[in-house]
């Protein structure tokens, strides 16, 4: 017997953004003053409610196995969520309970995808959509959204790539690493090219509730009923509630495949912690006004840092509408201070400026970089005037 790894783990990409992360951490951990702006978490603390209902579970001896699909109770929770924000009904065999939304979408493409099948991703993408594609089996397929649609693929687009062996498209708005949000129009023509292949319709609305200025959430699934039928909405409370450690996501879909994937679960994971769902139930059925300031405190630095990024010779960035990241285009900072790529550009930044960033490859996106602006306004602005300074201490005129 050969003492060898699984094969379909030698085609995963380990994720930079991890990487990165924990170089910055190491860094500061050896007393280096650096500046993190790699986190996709918000920079606050989970809302006392929350964590006062979590504490009171555990009291009330809720710490045993749950069904593996959820308790009830969050899912009657997350169904009054959809019917109050998006009008939307589901039933609680279309509603599954996972260990945070990145689990949730690999459970469902384990139960989705066969061998060679295709789905197509938008980019700049996050990191682990092709990555959970290819473990399933299946074969990600590339539609480049570029600055002069938003970042955002069009209807034409996804025609253009459809193949027999096309099984689903994923939609992410707001998205990461863009900000980008899809009008409801953009989605009805996307809904329709999908209706015309028949194909299934991952929409992944995690940062539905930062979205800024007059922008509005539409889900696709709220389009018409053929739209909902083929729409599997993939969210949690990790961005929502600052509550990332938590682990606890959802999906709405097709109940067939809810099954599927309650029946994996049940194989997998028994069920997700029980303490978080109750954390959760509080999140969904309490208070919301936390959620309403955090928001309003990304959009107030959003304001602040964004033309202080513009101004940065050889910066090319775009106003994003929602999530907490700024995908600037650095590719003529990156040529004018001497790197050869963004990937070496980004390091640069974190070694000499002491500021860490990730490499936009890491989304498909070659020529940018992304930052977060999930941390404080003072440390975003000394950030960005560190960054500003390399670029300006090293242009090569």
């Amino acid at each position: 017997m050969t003492r060898t790894l699984a094969q379909r783990i030698n085609s995963l990409s380990p994720s930079t953004t991890l990487a990165i992360t924990a170089k910055a951490k190491e860094m500061k951990d050896s007393g280096i003053d650096v500046i993190g702006l790699g986190a996709g978490e918000p920079d606050y603390n989970t809302p006392n409610n929350i964590i006062e209902a979590a504490y009171q579970s555990m009291k009330d001896g809720q710490t045993k196995y749950t069904p593996a699909g959820g308790l009830p109770a969050l899912k009657d929770a997350v169904i009054d969520k959809l019917k109050t924000d998006q009008g939307l009904q589901y039933a609680r065999n279309e509603i599954i309970i996972g260990i945070g939304a990145k689990h949730v979408l690999y459970t469902l493409f384990q139960v989705m995808i066969n061998p060679n099948d295709e789905v197509i991703i938008p980019s700049p993408y996050w990191v682990s959509y092709p990555e959970q594609v290819k473990l399933a089996g299946g074969f990600p397929v590339h539609i480049e959204g570029t600055a002069a649609t938003d970042f955002k693929v069009t209807a034409e687009q996804i025609r253009q790539v459809i193949t027999p062996k096309t099984k689903a498209i994923i939609i992410n708005s707001p998205g990461n690493p863009t900000g980008m949000i899809y009008s409801a129009r953009e989605l009805e023509e996307i809904a329709a090219i999908c209706k015309e292949y028949d194909l299934w319709i991952i929409s992944d609305e995690i940062y539905e509730k930062l979205i800024y200025g007059n922008e509005k959430h539409v889900s696709i699934a709220q389009l018409n009923e053929d739209a909902k039928q083929r729409t599997f909405i993939i969210n949690g409370v990790s961005k929502s509630h600052s509550m990332t450690g938590w682990r606890i996501g959802y999906l709405a879909g097709d109940a067939k495949v809810v099954r599927a994937m309650t029946d994996l679960a049940s194989h997998s994971t028994s069920n997700p912690t029980t303490t978080s769902q109750y954390a959760a139930i509080e999140a969904y059925s309490g208070s919301q006004e936390t959620v309403t300031s955090m928001r309003e405190d990304f959009e107030s630095r959003l304001i602040r840092i964004y033309p202080q990024l513009k101004a940065i010779p050889g910066f090319e960035v775009l106003k994003p509408q929602g999530a907490f990241y700024l995908l600037p285009d650095v590719s003529e900072a990156c040529e004018k201070t001497g790197f050869k790529n963004v990937d070496d550009f980004a390091q640069a930044l974190l070694t000499k400026a002491n500021v860490a960033v990730i490499p936009g490859s890491s989304f498909g996106s070659p020529n940018t970089i992304r930052l977060s602006y999930a941390t404080s306004i003072e440390l975003l602005e000394e950030a960005v005037r560190r960054i500003h300074k390399f670029v300006e201490d090293n242009w090569q005129a």
